[in-house]
């Protein structure tokens, strides 16, 4: 003898198949339908639910002063013809407005400083969180140019020989010469090791041997003769790159911290 049929099941078992999942992996499948069956339909479904899950927070999640914005994962570097489309992006909370925001501007301090402040806690929130904000983000967070920005993080680079953690530094997008510097006068300057410096410029090691590395070839480049033209050809890299190294150079030995030597006979 049968089972006894379960209505009460039959009858509202298929509300349970109202749910948002469901309904995505049916408009993929209509969109799609030589993307495969229901089980990767349904996979295809859950994986835009959680993308959709991770870039959403709820109000009560944000506080007053707070934003929601999305950075470049620190794990997604950047590579030729590579959009940031392409890139895996994660939602930032970051603290755009704080009190002590309020009482400097109360306090009259300096809209240069004041900027600057919050540009160097945008970009350490967000390191903090796993990604990195670029100039032209950091921009339109504060309502400013992104060349006044590039401007103000470079002179702090400068002048506390410490790197900011964004784009530019980290995934060495654009032609700036601080982090550079930083690492290399690090190394011969301060005399400390790769590791060391990693840690203090949020590079990671292989990045710190590559850039020294860079620096120890221009620099044998020179010492042999070659100028700059021929250095960039040689070492399969732009002229403008040899030139950023060859001031670092420069600066080097006037620090009395490499030895001038003589082009070999």
């Amino acid at each position: 003898m049968g089972a006894k049929p379960d209505y009460v099941r039959k009858r509202f078992g298929p509300l349970l198949d109202k749910t948002l999942q469901n309904a995505v992996a049916h408009r993929i499948g209509r969109e799609f339908p030589r993307l495969g069956g229901p089980r990767i339909l349904g996979l295809c479904a859950e994986l835009v639910l959680e993308v959709v899950a991770a870039h959403l927070r709820p109000r009560e999640h944000l506080a007053h002063g707070q934003v929601l914005w999305m950075g470049i994962s620190l794990d997604d570097p950047p590579a030729r013809n590579k959009h940031t489309a392409d890139t895996d992006l994660i939602p930032l909370v970051l603290d755009l407005s704080l009190p002590e925001d309020v009482e400097a501007r109360i306090g009259r301090t300096r809209p240069d400083a004041r900027l600057l402040a919050k540009a160097l806690r945008l970009c350490r929130q967000a390191y903090a969180q796993g990604a990195l904000l670029s100039n032209c983000d950091l921009a339109e967070l504060l309502s400013t140019d992104d060349a006044r920005i590039a401007h103000l993080l470079a002179e702090h680079e400068r002048t506390t020989a410490t790197v900011v953690p964004r784009r530019a530094t980290v995934h060495d997008v654009g032609s700036g010469l601080t982090h550079k510097r930083i690492i290399v006068l690090k190394r011969y300057l301060e005399g400390k090791a790769p590791l060391e410096i990693g840690r203090e410029t949020y590079h990671t090691l292989e990045a710190v041997d590559r850039y020294l590395g860079t620096f120890e070839r221009v620099r044998c480049c020179r010492l042999q003769g070659l100028g700059p033209d021929q250095t960039a050809y040689t070492l399969a890299c732009s002229r403008g790159l040899v030139e950023q190294y060859l001031a670092i150079d420069r600066e080097l030995e006037e620090a009395q911290c490499l030895t001038p030597e003589p082009p070999r006979a």
